[in-house]
């Protein structure tokens, strides 16, 4: 889509000269860290140990433990109403607010299935533990879903539950536009049983086994118990009053609902106006019975306020002990409090083990939150002991997360003021963008050929183990532990390949190793060097660089500092030299065997701009943001030249590149031998600037004379963005050729503007000295097959360096843009150059191909990261030639890979895995010898093992070992449409008696000597007219006595016994006859099957078309 709108804009007819294809592109989202600022709901998986965060842009971030972390994205940016788990089977499923039901599929990092629900979705759960799901809608109907793992589909099951059900079995009216705000399944139930709640207050129980109504609960039952739970500020214990009051006959609307029992006795409801209730749902009587019962101790009723006006309770979950038999817990409330009130999350410590009317308030207390209130989620930690706890989770704007451990909460409890502000875990970001700020960002290549590569490698391996040691230490561990990292990086054959290096506002830097997907923190550089006071130490970070030669790293802040980093390292005393611009320095410091600062330069006070390594890290070219441009030589650590101003204006220094002319004929791979020759004699070579006024100034590296300068030609102001040179031969040939078919009258028009531009004096070059003129020619000579391109803000220019050098824009070819753009880069395709990405200030990449700089393809940041732009985003956008571009948007940071055939951060393998089929398998496991432990103790690590595993399913009434039995019972209740379910006589524990047709044998009377008699012929008239003439043929010679008729042995032998007066003949045809009699009764019997089958299925058709449009109807075609 976005390649035909720029083809569009552009007007450019497809070259088959292009080195990229549209074919060729496929942007996509490789790596992600960070929670979205968007974040709104929460998801645990307790067995996993996985956190999901769901976003108002359509995003879902998976958090687990060792920086395993992902991100899946819907096609469309919708907020997600619903998200939850399917409970330790590697799916997630979500609910979007156009009603989309979306099963995600963890280990793959895909989207599995989608189904479209056609009214809007009120309530959504799924059965623990199963791939079943309850859908309720607006239309006080109840659906169930299930996920075909082996079809990879949501499939719609024929059970539901409609307002005509409710109404006819509870025996009161229920309107069908009225919704279901919460569906839960009732633990201690095969899945049989679950509760509906709906907004006007009502409670039903539904047993689907049964297809009938077990329990009714409403705002209209007789009396409550009610509970005022407050704080009083001036005596430290809490105030409980109970008042007992008539009820009003007026229907509360329902907020929010959560079990507070493990077997599904008491159930907690939260309403709009601020109460909640604890209904005790376990006397499931008939509905008739209950229409006279007296509920007084069946329901109590908790206030967080006593105001009249109070905020709706959206949040109800609990937390069982589990020592105390789960009759005494906290319950997490969010609202209820008084309008206008301070936000907070409230804890109630609430003892019920005499039953709901003694429901007792232990103690109350109101957490501070850290921004707005967004959801929480509870994870219990592993085992029932006295260490063992519940995790809370708070999401609270802009991404914030922070885990309440056992210590913070007993911690929170113990204090005795209204307002707590109590330590918590904050969620650890990997990557820190915001605190400390992040201000530029590098992505680096490692040549593994190099002779420093290996080594590096080697103590990579042993530095990245210390690092992370050091970051556990001295705070607490993030308690996630789900998902398994990525296993590739191995201590015997892994070379780090590529470099993550951040600068921050605080003047340190970071360095990660991103050889793959899963970032590895390699060491963390402070803004100071032991044993140095500098007074540009706390300055921010404003450029970097690294050589991939020499492994080292050259940093340089706002205050003209430039540091210089060995990454190997060396012996812990190590020289570091300090040069000014009149005078140098060396001392000995003690750094360790870490990285080591070499140098500090700091020759202007000037903030640097831009740092360039240059032959083969022998140099470095500094760019101040004043305009000059120094040369540092690196192996004597000097100053080679500090140039005057390049600009008239002290424009500063946007780009710069190193161009050294004894490296020609090396190949890109920088042998040693090379390498090594350039790093004493770095021999002739240009430096060329481009400062932010679009101005052009070539300078010779070893002198720092001026060979020449010369302005951008363009018709608006022009912002230099970026600058590249490209060695490529063939590409200048291409080039050449495309250049060829531009037409003659723009060429011409072209040098008519430049001669404009150099006669107006506004623009007048600075005049180049003549002695010059041999040095202009010698760098000419030495600039063949060298092609060099220009951005800007507002224009392309490519040119050749020889044109460059000799001051002529005529030979240019240019691309005006239609945006202003930000930044760009340049990457290669099966090794050679390939194209160009450029970044609009709109949010757009646009990708062109080599060499006519025609468009190819595109995305914006909206379509495939659901961001905006902002200011200065261009500062942090980093790249590699590979086609990688990094990003950072506030907390966020991700890398986004633009080439279809790219691998290195494509590969699965080199992914975290979100799913960990061994914690999976471990819990079949757990079944077999979940029994066997409670019968004879499993002690040391395996009872351990147990311990933790169970610890998911602790608040879940469904014993493991019947989870089998469970899922089968789930299938057969909801196989069927309600009413519809086959006849089950024998219960579950008995014997199923198997029939064949083979056993089934019929035997009629024995008939010898011809017709019946007349006297049997006149009592078959006599019989009643209900029994059908089928019935005659096949029961022929009964009775309709019911009473048996005892009859004596000389009439069985008269009537079996053979007489022997018939022939074998005659036998024989008897025989015949009467198998072909049984064959005509079997027939009809079969008939009679299929019409009753046939029926069936009518029935059962005729049965969903109702439900479906019932589904359908809307409130005002009742």
């Amino acid at each position: 889509m976005f390649a035909k709108f720029f083809n569009k804009s552009s007007q450019q007819p497809p070259n088959s000269q292009a080195r990229v294809k549209q074919a060729d592109l496929d942007p996509r989202v490789v790596v992600h860290y960070g929670i979205p600022s968007t974040s709104s709901i929460l998801a645990v998986d307790r067995t996993q140990s996985l956190l999901a965060i769901g976003t108002l842009d359509g995003r879902i971030k998976v958090i687990g433990g060792d920086n395993i972390e992902g991100l899946l994205t819907s096609p469309k940016p919708l907020p997600f109403k619903n998200l939850e788990f399917l409970q330790n089977q590697g799916f997630l499923a979500s609910v979007s607010s156009e009603n989309e039901i979306q099963v995600w599929d963890l280990e793959q990092r895909r989207m599995a299935s989608s189904l479209q629900w056609e009214c809007n979705i009120t309530s959504f759960s799924v059965i623990y533990g199963t791939n079943y799901m309850y859908i309720g809608s607006e239309y006080a109907m109840v659906s169930v879903l299930k996920y075909d793992v082996e079809d990879g589909r949501i499939k719609l099951l024929p059970y539901y539950v409609t307002a005509n059900f409710i109404a006819e079995a509870a025996g009161m009216s229920v309107p069908d536009h009225l919704s279901v705000v919460g569906v839960l399944h009732q633990p201690g139930s095969l899945g049989n049983r679950l509760v509906m709640a709906y907004e006007n207050g009502l409670i039903i129980i539904w047993d689907a086994s049964e297809d009938r109504v077990v329990l009714v609960r409403g705002s209209k039952d007789l009396k409550v118990k009610e509970k005022a739970v407050t704080n009083s500020p001036e005596d430290t214990t809490k105030e409980l009053s109970d008042a007992t009051e008539e009820s009003k006959q007026v229907e509360k609307e329902i907020s929010s609902l959560c079990w507070v029992s493990d077997n599904g006795s008491i159930l907690a409801v939260g309403y709009v106006d601020g109460d909640i209730m604890l209904w005790d749902l376990s006397t499931a009587v008939s509905t008739k019975d209950q229409k006279s019962e007296k509920l007084d101790n069946n329901v109590a009723k908790l206030q967080l306020s006593s105001g009249d006006r109070r905020l709706p309770v959206i949040v109800l979950h609990w937390s069982a002990n589990r020592l105390d038999n789960h009759h005494r817990g906290q319950l997490f409330v969010y609202g209820g409090d008084d309008i206008g009130s301070q936000e907070v999350l409230t804890v109630l410590s609430l003892d019920w083990s005499s039953g709901v009317e003694s429901l007792k308030c232990v103690g109350r207390t109101d957490l501070k939150l850290n921004g707005s209130f967004a959801d929480l989620v509870l994870l219990p930690t592993a085992g029932a002991t006295e260490n063992s706890g519940t995790l809370l989770f708070v999401l609270t704007n802009q991404g914030q997360l922070h885990v309440y451990d056992k210590a913070c909460l007993l911690a929170l409890m113990s204090q005795q003021k209204e307002k707590t502000a109590v330590p918590a875990v904050q969620y650890p970001v990997f990557l820190p963008t915001i605190e400390p700020y992040m201000t530029v960002a590098k992505l680096s290549l490692v040549h593994r050929d190099e002779e420093y590569s290996s080594v590096f490698s080697k103590k990579f391996l042993v530095g990245k183990i210390n690092v992370e040691d050091a970051s556990t230490t001295g705070g607490k561990k993030w308690p996630l532990t789900g998902g398994i990292p990525s296993q590739l990086c191995t201590a015997e054959d892994y070379h780090v390949e590529r470099f993550y290096i951040a600068g921050y506002q605080d003047g340190s830097v970071r360095i990660w190793d991103a050889t793959y997907p899963a970032l590895s923190l390699i060491c963390d550089l402070g803004p100071e060097v032991k044993g140095v006071r500098s007074t540009g130490a706390s300055a921010k970070v404003s450029a970097l660089d690294f050589c991939s030669v020499t492994i080292g790293l050259a940093v340089g802040d706002d205050s003209g500092l430039v540091r210089l980093y060995n990454l190997i390292g060396g012996s812990e005393e190590t020289r570091v030299h300090f040069v000014t611009k009149t005078d140098k320095e060396v001392k000995n410091l003690h750094q360790g065997k870490g990285l080591q600062c070499t140098a500090m330069f700091s020759i202007l006070d000037s903030p640097i701009c831009i740092l360039q390594y240059a032959n083969f890290g022998g140099r470095l070219a500094v760019g101040f943001e004043c305009g000059r441009v120094a040369m540092l030589d690196i192996s004597t650590m000097s100053v080679l030249f500090l140039s005057d101003s390049v600009s008239n204006s002290s424009s500063p220094v946007t780009c710069l590149a190193v161009k050294s002319f004894s490296d020609t004929s090396n190949s890109s791979h920088c042998p040693e031998d090379s390498a090594s020759k350039n790093l004493e004699d770095p021999g002739n070579g240009l430096i060329i600037v481009m400062t932010r006024n679009a101005r052009i100034v070539v300078i010779d590296s070893a002198s720092g004379d001026m060979v020449s300068s010369w302005t951008m030609n363009s018709k608006k102001e022009l912002t230099a963005v970026s600058m590249y040179i490209f060695e490529d031969g063939d590409f200048l040939c291409d080039f050449t050729s495309a250049k060829q078919s531009l037409d003659v009258s723009q060429i011409t028009e072209a040098k008519k503007d430049h001669a404009q531009k150099d006669a107006d004096p506004a623009s007048t070059q600075p005049e180049v000295e003549q002695d010059t003129t041999s040095k202009t020619a010698y760098f000419v000579q030495r600039s063949t097959n060298t092609t060099v391109l220009l951005c800007c803000d507002n224009a392309l220019q490519m040119c050749s360096l020889k044109s460059l050098i000799e001051g002529d824009s005529n030979s240019t070819q240019k691309v005006d843009l239609a945006k202003p753009c930000c930044w760009t880069t340049a990457f290669n395709k099966d090794g050679k150059d390939g194209g160009l990405v450029v970044f609009y200030q709109t949010g757009v990449f646009e990708i062109r191909s080599f060499p006519n700089l025609e468009v190819v393809g595109g995305f914006s940041l909206m379509s495939i990261l659901r961001w905006n732009f902002k200011t200065n985003m261009d500062k942090t956008i980093c790249s590699s030639d590979r086609g990688q571009i990094i990003l950072v948007n506030g907390s966020e940071l991700a890398f986004v890979s633009l080439l279809s055939h790219e691998n290195d951060f494509r590969i699965p393998e080199t992914l975290p895995c979100l799913h960990d089929k061994v914690i999976a398998a471990a819990t079949d496991v757990i079944a077999s010898l979940s029994v066997s432990q409670k019968q004879v103790g499993v002690p040391g690590i395996l009872g351990g093992i147990i311990k933790g595993l169970k610890a998911g399913k602790a608040e879940q009434d469904m014993h493991p070992a019947n989870h089998e039995k469970y899922c089968e019972n789930l299938e057969s209740l909801f196989s069927s449409p309600p009413f519809l379910k086959p006849s089950q006589d024998g219960k579950d524990d008995q014997e199923i008696l198997k029939l064949h047709i083979d056993d089934l044998v019929i035997d009629g009377p024995l008939i010898i000597d011809g017709p019946a008699p007349p006297s049997s012929i006149e009592k078959n008239k006599n019989e009643k007219k209900d029994k059908g003439t089928e019935k005659e043929r096949l029961f022929e010679g009964a009775t309709s006595d019911t009473k048996p008729k005892m009859r004596t042995a000389e009439e069985i032998k008269a009537k079996y016994r053979d007489t022997g007066d018939v022939s074998a003949g005659a036998a024989a045809a008897l025989a015949r006859d009467k198998l072909a009699e049984r064959q005509e009764k079997l027939e009809k019997l079969s008939q009679n099957s299929e019409e009753l089958r046939s029926g069936a299925e009518d029935f059962a058709s005729m049965a969903r078309e109702l439900a479906k449009r019932m589904e359908n109807r809307k409130w005002w075609q009742i």
